[in-house]
């Protein structure tokens, strides 16, 4: 019998395919015994992938393969350039909220806010493109100032 691939559900911190750790909090009353560890909806999934066809089985296993390879690309760069590339992609994204016909100031804001996140709450770590991603930060709040200014109603 084919079995779904499953593999993101494999974890080395003790899930296995179809079971999940039991999570409970201080505010959660606990029932062992009305926990199954199941994931629902599995067996449909299951069922579902078993009843389609050979091709579509192979069209999933290569859509796996792939995943794993870009899962591999991406563990052999370093932490800090893929960092880096969401810290651009937030700058740009205030940068288009701002640069709108009508500019967005909350969106831009809140890009903002999470760019600084990462600027002001990594630093160094950034690695030797921290002082570029520093100059961003400044220029894009820069940016937001300046069309906040422009954009402000008139009283």
């Amino acid at each position: 019998m084919a079995r779904v691939p499953l593999h993101l559900l494999e974890t080395s911190g003790g899930v296995t395919v179809g079971n999940v750790n039991h999570v409970t909090d201080e505010n959660t009353e606990t029932d062992d015994a009305a926990f199954s560890g199941e994931i629902p909806g599995l067996d449909d999934m299951q069922a579902q992938f078993e009843q389609m066809s050979p091709e579509e089985q192979q069209q999933i296993a290569e859509a796996q393969q792939a995943m794993e390879e870009t899962r591999a690309r991406l563990a052999s760069v370093p932490a800090e350039v893929v960092v880096t590339n969401h810290v651009m992609g937030l700058y740009e994204l205030a940068a288009i909220h701002l640069s709108a016909e009508q500019p967005d100031l909350v969106q831009a804001a809140l890009a903002i806010d999470a760019l600084a996140c990462l600027v002001d709450g990594l630093g160094d770590r950034l690695g030797s493109e921290a002082p570029t991603m520093i100059d961003a930060l400044q220029n894009i709040r820069l940016a937001f100032v300046q069309i906040k200014g422009q954009t402000a109603p008139e009283e």
